[in-house]
């Protein structure tokens, strides 16, 4: 595959530097993340959660397991198989230009397609990236985005972010004693259900703690440059009827 290739898929669904303005990308080269309010309407997120606790309910203790799975939450993986509701969440041409422009537009392909739901009492996460070590500044290999199904509040378990940190060549568990602590410079990432936040995985992040009685939703899809692994190979779990209804730029996008 190609740069070239990579351009010709990404402008199938409507995905340009354009669509960007200056501010957002200093914002994502600066802050490591951006997020994007009112990308969701009302009936789409009402779709979205309506078959996230479907998935959660009827995959039990098996959720999860193409990807991960993580005590004190409700995850979800390989969402590509389980209804078309969840294309919304890794073919939007904003948060594809947003994916581009922090891997430099160098050729890439979805990494997973996950959910995540904090449990009451539960959720708080280690900081992290989402790479196996530590990276020059600019050579990014890997980019995030959260879709908040629930609004993200400072009681029910926002991510955590160390703004500039994915710029620092170093990750959470070479600088820190104790990367569950919290940091000097943390921000949770706040905002209203159906925003989506695109983040650079190099960027230092985690989940809190929920302390709220009712679970705190949210949908991941991450993409990878091309040479990199994919959390869930979807070559190996693609099921015959995605394929059959997945466009030729879809099927690019997921490597298959």
């Amino acid at each position: 595959m190609s740069d070239t290739e990579l351009a010709i898929a990404l402008s199938t669904f409507g995905a340009r530097a354009e669509l960007l303005s200056a501010a957002e990308k200093n914002e994502l080269d600066e802050q490591g993340y951006l997020a994007l309010p009112n990308v969701l309407d009302d009936g789409e997120l009402r779709s979205l959660v309506r078959r996230f606790d479907e998935l959660v309910a009827e995959e039990g203790d098996k959720a999860g397991l193409e990807a991960h799975q993580e005590a004190g939450t409700a995850r979800l993986a390989d969402l590509v198989d389980k209804g078309p509701v969840f294309d919304l969440c890794w073919n939007n041409p904003r948060q594809l230009s947003a994916v581009a422009h922090v891997l430099g537009w160098r050729d890439f392909k979805v990494f997973s397609l996950n959910g995540r739901s904090a449990l009451p009492g539960e959720g708080h996460q280690a900081l992290h990236v989402d790479w196996r070590g530590a990276v020059v500044p600019g050579d990014y290999h890997i980019s995030n985005s959260i879709w908040m199904l629930d609004d993200f509040t400072e009681a029910n378990g926002a991510t955590r972010v160390v703004p500039g940190s994915h710029r620092w060549g170093r990750v959470p568990a070479e600088a820190m004693p104790d990367p569950r602590a919290t940091h000097p410079d943390q921000v949770l990432v706040l905002g209203q259900a159906g925003t989506v936040v695109i983040f650079n995985s190099h960027l230092w992040h985690g989940g809190t703690q929920n302390r709220t009685d009712q679970p705190r939703r949210a949908l991941h899809s991450a993409y990878v440059r091309r040479d990199g692994p994919q959390q869930t190979v979807f070559r190996d779990y693609l099921r015959p009827t995605t394929y059959q209804r997945l466009s030729p730029a879809q099927r690019y996008l997921l490597a298959v």
